[in-house]
Parts: structure tokens; C-alpha cells; sequence
């Protein structure tokens, strides 16, 4: 057999297989003898057909079933031995006129080639590393979210003013329908407010979202709008109120205290102050870090310049999956999941340059790491090793978990080898700050 590989461009190229009588007639005899014993033919006992009549009767469909597996297992070994590094599956090219009773076959693949590329992680840069504080006027909200989550909730007959109101905001015409709990003051401005100031149970409010809340994003939260349509939505709900309630709010003592974050933990009003710091700036520093990678990764996507086997990948897109592509449809999937293969080939190089590896004890150090974060999270603060590597067995003995942990842990590695090589410029700033910077705003 002869294989040679001939280039369209740089990552795309087709490899042609001439395929001779000899490659494959050795295994079509064997299976026309097989054949012999068992072949019926009108006129003829059973197994005694004439060896060209089986041969007419079944030979082709042998032929090309054993012509099949030649070219399979020669076009893996192909592209072993030559190394390649392919994106996508081999694309025959189909040939609907072939001549099968031809003894020399020509079979012919199209591939997609992963890049060559230069990757440079120290490029010059304009990423921000952010420090994100939580400021007095974050932590005393906080205390006071606390005092009312653990208050006495008081029912009333009417809307006052400082009331919590349960309720569902609506509109048929902008899809929205969202059940939720709202404090009277968490409006923007007075005039709103004072919309539902005498209201009842079952009375129904109109307001519109433009300047609802301080914060266009709380639409998100209140009325789940999505990010996308939050800023300059000037649209007219309904809110349908259910239920009204006054708030005592929770004494600030150490039964509270106890409560909250264990006994004797936390004695004072300035230790929960410290407290609420500490843990709002470490979820905050796990947000700056996400956005820390989503930065350098769209950086390195537009700095970093290589060809990809575009037209070869839409045709690829087209054949792979349960229910088989368009080329239109093709089309749109290979723009939303390149920016993604993109990355997928720049975080291999970025591995590869720092040698960086997964081993099965960083994957177990992880996940005993998350675990406990987890139980804390449920008031499980001192669980045994016995109890956290019992439920580590049982994680990563599941594929689908390990494979997402492993994912972590990359992403994990990669940050930490992003911070060190990009450089980036650290800033301090408050968590409102922070969320400016997040969204461009």
C-alpha cells in the first residue's frame, strides 16, 4: 500500500491511500472458502456451490467490507507513525461511482492539524490583578442582613414604611414571573416606595424597572433578567403582594454569635465585624481570581495569532453528534466553540512550556480540600481524615467527577502560572468597585 499526505495549507491537508490486489485479496479468499459451506444458491445443494458462483453471488460485498478494514487499520497506524496531531476525525471523501471490481483502489482523507504556534506568557499586558475589600459600609450591611434574617418577623395587615413584602413580580409580554421576598427600602427611591405604602395582601403594584433599584443588576436577582437586558430596561411589571411583614431585628449577643459561627467563636460586635471581613474577602479574592483567568485567557486568545483548519472542522462539525449538522448549522457552532478551541490549544502549550502534569495527589489534595470547605459550609468544622477520605474514595471513583475535578485542578495550576508569568498590575478596591470593573461599567 502506498500513503503519501498532500497539503490544501498549513493545517489542512489529505492523505491518499492506493490500496493494491495484494493488500487485501489474502483475507477476501478466506472468507469466500468460509462462505463456501454455508452459501445457498437456487439449483445447488448446500455447500455445493461452485466457488465462482459464491464468488459472484458475495464476493464484492467481502471485498469491500475487507477493502474497509485495510484502509482503517492502515490509516491509524499512519497517523501514529507520522505523529500527527489532529483536531477533528479523518473525512473520507466520498466517491459515489467507485469501481470496486477494480483491483487498485485509491482511498483519499481529509484532516485538520493542530496548529504550530508561538505562545508568549510574559507579553506585555494591561491585566489587572484585583484585591477586593470589603468595606464598612458592606460589613454593616451585612450586620444588619443578619440582625433581620435571624429577627422576629412581625405579619401586618398594610404596607408600612421599612416592611418585608413577599410577592411575585409578572409580565406576560417581557417572559417574566418571579416569586420573591423584597424589603420596601431595597427600591431606589422614595416615590416607589411609597407605591405600596397602605397596600394588602392580594392588592397588585405597577412599577417600571428603569431606576427601580441602585443597582440595574439587581434585576437580576429580584426578577431574574438576564445580565444581557438588565442596563437601560425601562419595562412595566406587576407585583403581586402575598404576604407583609415587619422585622424586629436579632439582638446582637453571643447566643447569636454562637449561632452564626460556633460557640465561643465570636463574643463581640467588633470580632463578628472581623469576622464578616475575613470571610466576604475570601470569597471576594475567589472572584478576582476568576476574573484574574478570564482575563489573561481572552488576552492570550487575541495576541496569540494561528490559523485553524476552519472549512475542514465545519464539514467535521457536520458528521459528528446523534443528529447531523447542516452546513448552516455547522456554521454557527464552529463560531460559538472556537474562541473555546482556541484557549482548549493555547492552555496544552502553556502545560507543555511549564511542564506542568496532574498527578492522582494533586487530584486527591483537591477534592480532600473542597470537601472540607463544603462541610464547613454546613457546620461540620472539625470532620475526622477517616470521614473526609471515605467521601474522597467515593468522589473520585465516579469518571464524570473525576473528570470535572481534573478540570479544577488545571484551572488551578494554570492561574497560578498566569499570576507569575503575565505580570498582571494589582489594584485594591471595594467590592462595588470591583463589580464596575467586571461588567465595564
Amino acid at each position: 500500500m502506498d500513503i503519501k499526505r498532500v497539503a490544501i495549507d498549513a493545517v489542512t491537508e489529505t492523505i491518499v491511500m492506493n490500496v493494491v490486489h495484494m493488500d487485501y485479496k489474502g483475507q477476501v479468499a478466506k472468507r469466500i472458502n468460509e462462505k463456501m459451506p454455508l452459501a445457498q444458491v437456487k439449483g445447488f445443494r448446500k455447500g455445493a456451490v461452485p466457488k465462482d458462483l459464491v464468488e459472484k453471488q458475495y464476493g464484492k460485498a467481502i471485498k469491500i467490507e475487507e477493502v474497509k478494514k485495510v484502509i482503517d487499520l492502515a490509516l491509524e497506524r499512519y497517523i501514529q507513525s507520522e505523529r500527527l496531531n489532529l483536531l477533528g476525525t479523518p473525512l473520507a471523501k466520498e466517491e459515489e461511482n467507485r469501481d470496486w471490481s477494480a483491483e487498485e483502489l485509491t482511498f483519499e482523507f481529509e484532516i485538520g492539524l493542530v496548529p504550530n504556534f508561538e505562545l508568549d506568557l510574559e507579553a506585555k499586558n494591561d491585566i489587572v490583578k484585583y484585591i477586593v475589600t470589603a468595606d464598612d459600609k458592606l460589613i454593616d450591611g451585612q450586620v444588619a442582613r443578619i440582625q433581620k434574617q435571624f429577627g422576629k418577623a412581625i405579619p401586618q395587615e398594610v404596607v408600612a414604611a421599612g416592611n418585608d413584602l413577599t410577592g411575585i413580580f409578572s409580565s406576560e409580554a417581557n417572559g417574566i414571573n418571579n416569586p420573591t421576598s423584597i424589603s420596601l427600602d431595597t427600591f431606589k427611591d422614595k416615590a416607589t416606595q411609597d407605591l405600596f405604602i397602605g397596600k394588602k395582601v392580594g392588592d397588585v403594584v405597577t412599577v417600571n424597572t428603569k431606576g427601580l433599584f441602585e443597582d440595574d443588576h439587581q434585576l437580576m436577582d429580584y426578577l431574574k433578567v438576564g445580565h444581557d437586558n438588565v442596563h437601560d430596561l425601562a419595562v412595566d411589571v406587576d407585583f403581586t403582594i402575598e404576604a407583609i411583614n415587619a422585622s424586629e431585628p436579632a439582638e446582637l449577643n453571643q447566643e447569636l454569635f454562637d449561632k452564626l459561627f460556633g460557640e465561643g467563636n465570636v463574643a463581640t460586635l467588633e470580632e463578628l465585624k472581623a469576622k464578616i471581613k475575613e470571610d466576604a474577602e475570601a470569597q471576594f479574592a475567589q472572584q478576582a481570581d476568576q476574573k484574574l483567568l478570564a482575563d489573561v485567557q481572552n488576552f492570550l486568545i487575541d495576541n496569540t495569532k494561528f490559523d485553524l483548519p476552519a472549512e475542514f472542522l465545519k464539514k467535521w462539525l457536520q458528521t459528528v453528534g446523534e443528529k447531523k449538522l447542516t452546513p448552516e448549522e455547522a456554521e454557527v457552532e464552529y463560531a460559538r466553540s472556537e474562541k473555546g478551541l482556541r484557549f482548549q490549544l493555547i492552555e496544552g502549550k502553556a502545560m507543555a512550556q511549564s511542564n506542568i502534569q496532574i498527578t492522582f495527589e494533586d487530584l486527591k489534595t483537591f477534592t480532600t480540600n473542597a470537601i472540607k470547605q463544603q462541610m464547613a459550609q454546613f457546620g461540620q468544622t472539625n470532620p475526622t481524615d477517616e470521614e473526609v477520605q471515605g467521601i474522597v474514595a467515593r468522589v473520585l471513583s465516579n469518571q464524570e467527577e473525576v473528570k470535572r475535578l481534573s478540570e479544577q485542578v488545571v484551572a488551578a495550576k494554570l492561574l497560578e502560572l498566569f499570576k507569575e508569568k503575565a505580570n498582571p498590575t494589582t489594584k485594591e478596591v471595594t467590592y462595588e468597585e470591583f463589580i464596575a470593573a467586571s461588567y465595564g461599567e
